[in-house]
């Protein structure tokens, strides 16, 4: 059975106190891409980045980009022969807010009961952070490591990664690779290391619903001139059949059916519906009939109303009829839907189910492809053996209902396969107030990356 090489656990173990140091700096800066008042708080973040990985014994340059920079490391001294393989992470974060919510402050790292508690720990900073840790083992203690490494680090994953394909189409060279590796998801439960097999992809739509010029008295009005509200809602009800099932012609003709034995290995996960229900605040779950929670989450496409707006909605009673509705919608797909071609079904459906007396408009605001990875191979084998080193155990294969553009980016651009290895850990509050990581699995994290550069390199 494969070990953590025992050179590299001994220098993580006598680093710990520095190590952790360094993490709490990087969290206590505020690099929040969706706000301009911290555009310089992302740069600092960037230059942080840079300065880390230039300290693990890596080459770093910080590239402007028309957003937020790209910070790249690279380290290109192996035997000749030796792959090369790109980690990606990012260090921006979510806007903290509500802050009146959190505990302890958003961008102060405090330890409480073994979590680390800011803004960033799980997403990304804290994942991101234990690749150059694991990098920098490798350098400090045999001066070298057995493959070629770039690290991609961006800071606009938060807002969508506007820029972040471009940038890689315009440096393909750079970051030319053997294989990518990405750790910005969770473990399915504490203590069992996890693969990352699948991403849904995505294609977010906005519904415009007018109807006459402006609001209208609803006593005056109503019953002779068609309500945009009522319409909108008439259109909503169409998504969906009373099974659950997506509504919309065509809308599974390209779905990629899973094997039966994968479908079979999700089930046999230590997964409890009645647990979901209640951490999820929900009277009852729902979805698609004939599947399994975690196959609605990771195998079956949606389609979901984020969003609703119309008429008046303040305090008392004001008796309109609303000019205008307006609805968010986002579809999550799997492989092999195209959010381009969902699009054209969208738009189609709604323009036959819309009404009379009103004018509907679909817009489509982003999409990404969805992803789904082969589970065979010497990236897929070397990661199994360094999570069971790790770890102790085996890993087990999992899905993930959201999606990552950037996944599906290297694969188009570079033709490298992607390997999504997290170690974060389910309810820790990615996005929300109390945002933590697991300190055990920061610290065994470093650890299993440290020994997938040998098994990698070994095998």
């Amino acid at each position: 059975m494969t070990l953590v090489p025992a050179d590299l656990d001994a220098y993580l173990t006598a680093n710990d106190d520095r190590i952790r140091g360094e993490l709490f700096d990087f969290l206590r800066i505020p690099s929040v891409s969706a706000r301009s008042e911290h555009d310089a708080d992302t740069v600092r973040a960037a230059e942080w980045t840079a300065r880390s990985l230039g300290a693990a014994g890596l080459t770093a340059t910080v590239h402007p980009t028309a957003g937020h920079p790209v910070v790249v490391g690279e380290w290109r001294g192996a035997p000749p022969g030796a792959q090369t393989v790109l980690v990606y992470g990012h260090y921006d974060v979510q806007p903290a807010e509500p802050l009146e919510l959190w505990t302890s402050p958003a961008f102060e790292p405090t330890v409480r009961d073994g979590r680390l508690y800011a803004r960033g720990s799980v997403d990304d900073k804290g994942q991101l952070f234990l690749h150059i840790k694991a990098l920098e083992a490798h350098l400090k203690v045999r001066g070298t490591l057995p493959v070629n490494v770039i690290v991609l680090a961006e800071g606009e994953e938060e807002v969508g990664s506007e820029h972040l394909a471009s940038f890689i189409e315009q440096h393909v060279d750079l970051l030319r690779c053997d294989a990518v590796v990405i750790s910005d998801s969770a473990m399915f439960a504490p203590g069992l290391p996890s693969v990352l097999s699948s991403l849904r992809g995505l294609a977010y739509f906005q519904i415009d619903v007018q109807g006459p010029a402006q609001d209208l008295h609803s006593g005056s009005y109503g019953g002779a001139v068609v309500n945009p509200a009522m319409a909108l809602a008439r259109i909503l009800a169409t998504l969906h059949d009373d099974d659950g099932r997506i509504a919309i012609p065509g809308f599974y003709d390209a779905v990629d059916e899973w094997p039966a034995a994968v479908r079979e290995q999700m089930r046999s996960l230590p997964f409890d519906d009645e647990h979901f229900r209640a951490e999820a605040g929900s009277p009852a779950l729902g979805g698609e009939r004939g599947y399994t929670v975690l196959e609605r989450l990771w195998t079956r496409p949606t389609c979901e109303v984020n969003g609703l707006l119309s008429g008046y909605t303040g305090e008392g009673a004001k008796t309109v009829l609303p000019a205008r509705a307006m609805a968010k919608v986002s579809c999550r797909l799997v492989p092999d839907q195209d959010p381009t071609e969902i699009e054209g079904l969208m738009k189609a459906h709604l323009a036959r189910v819309s009404p009379s007396g009103v004018t509907t408009t679909v817009t489509h605001l982003h999409g990404g492809r969805p992803w789904r990875a082969e589970l065979k191979g010497p990236l897929f084998e070397a990661a199994r053996r360094a999570l069971a080193a790790a770890f102790g155990r085996e890993p087990v294969i999992t899905g993930e209902g959201g999606s990552i553009p950037v996944v599906g980016d290297f694969g188009r651009i570079l033709g490298a396969p992607v390997l999504l290895v997290g170690f974060g850990l389910p309810g820790e509050n990615a996005h929300a107030p109390d945002e933590w990581m697991s300190m055990e699995n920061f610290t065994t994290g470093m650890r299993a990356i440290a020994t997938l550069w040998d098994e990698l390199a070994a095998h």
